[in-house]
């Protein structure tokens, strides 16, 4: 059994502890102990990192219900007194995300009865899961009341409980576990079991920042940053918002309504380039038609064409089976190449079998109908496509 200072004492990062056990792999090693103050990974908290006996602790994990095991890159000799120091900006980063969201947990379900079914301690971003969905006002209400809970700096205290006491609780969801529980409580806010660490008052979680929803299952995930994760995303926005507004030489309030005419400007070329290209294609279709191979039943039209886009290859295509007897197979010239195989409505040529070829040959994929099929991905040369490409006309 292994004793968990975090549990009383979740701000204590140093002390001594005798090695139980060590169960060494390859370069690692998993250290017991009688007592530690590193947390493993459980309730959606991540696992505590730091120095164990001079060796980095890079895990830290449940052996089963009473035991913890440290992975450690290095050797612990068992029956030894080791020191344990836990990386202190870590475990200060995981109490302000953990409290902050049992005071967010809170407050939705005070308020909306939006009840917390999950919750993920992440990396960069913390989650928890609503078993409802709710609109963007009733979010925001929920943020504000949760950081007026925070700026009214409530105690957070750690009590015990046995398992009659737990029932006559109004915590504000049903424990996991049965038994003698450890739950935190935050003064006039919330009552939880939980074995996390937690900060002393809500003051120091410092900040809940809602940064977006999304819909999940039959409710609603809600991404938020407390603390110092709130004052690093802010920062990095604000150093985002002067660069955007350098760029278009404004205010940064401006950014809004010069994207808006950037993306209407944009817009307008766009279909001002399609009409070109529509033209274009004329001009092109006709000098591509001067030399079509003349065949048995059909003049086909066999050619690598400078384009970027699938559509312009394929407005070129149609522009040539307008006329009756053509089977047209044209190549972008950039690779890895684009293809279209198209015939004319009086010609009987299936063209995915055409393209099928093509691509069984050179690579890539696509797919059509039997009057026009696309395909891209094509690798080699533009030369080995059309002659690829003539060699199959050739046998139909």
């Amino acid at each position: 059994m292994t004793e968990r200072i975090y549990y009383t004492e979740p701000t204590k990062t140093t002390f001594e502890a005798l090695v139980v056990a060590v169960e060494s792999s390859g370069s690692q090693s998993v250290v017991e102990l009688d007592k530690t103050a590193f947390y493993p990974s459980s309730g959606g908290q991540p696992h505590d990192t730091g120095v164990l006996g001079g060796a980095r602790v890079v895990d830290v994990r449940e052996l089963d219900a009473g035991r913890i095991g440290h992975v450690i890159t290095g050797v612990i000799e068992e029956s030894q007194v080791v020191t344990g120091i836990v990386d202190w900006p870590r475990r200060f980063d995981h109490m302000q995300q953990h409290s902050g969201q049992h005071v967010l947990s809170a407050v939705f379900d005070q308020r909306h009865s939006a009840r917390t079914v999950g919750f993920h301690l992440g990396q960069g971003v913390s989650t928890i899961d609503l078993d409802r969905h709710l609109p963007v006002e009733a979010v925001a209400e929920a943020e504000l009341d949760a950081n007026e809970k925070v700026w009214r700096n409530h105690p957070v205290s750690i009590r015990f409980a046995t398992g009659s006491e737990v029932a006559s609780l109004p915590l504000r969801k049903e424990p996991v576990r049965s038994g003698d529980l450890r739950l935190i409580e935050i003064g006039g806010v919330d009552l939880s079991a939980c074995g996390g660490t937690h900060v002393d008052r809500t003051g120091t979680i410092g900040l809940i920042a809602i940064t977006g929803t999304e819909r999940f299952r039959n409710g609603l995930r809600v991404s938020f940053l407390c603390g110092g994760r709130a004052l690093k995303e802010f920062r990095a926005r604000g150093v985002m918002l002067t660069a955007s507004a350098q760029l278009f030489s404004g205010n940064e309030s401006d950014i809004p309504d010069q994207i808006a005419t950037l993306q209407h400007t944009v817009k307008s070329l766009q279909r001002a380039h399609r009409a070109a290209e529509a033209r274009l294609s004329v001009y092109e279709a006709a000098a591509l038609a001067a030399n079509a191979e003349e065949m048995a039943a059909w003049s086909s039209i066999v050619a690598a064409v400078e384009v970027s886009e699938a559509g312009a290859l394929r407005m070129l295509v149609n522009a040539l089976i307008a006329e009756p007897h053509r089977v047209v197979v044209l190549f972008s010239s950039a690779l890895p190449a684009l293809v279209v195989v198209a015939r004319s409505a009086d010609v009987d040529l299936d063209a995915r079998t055409i393209l099928s070829r093509l691509t069984d040959r050179f690579g890539g994929r696509g797919g059509g109908k039997s009057n026009l099929a696309q395909g891209g991905g094509l690798t080699g040369v533009s030369s080995e496509f059309l002659d690829a490409a003539r060699a199959i006309l050739s046998e139909h």
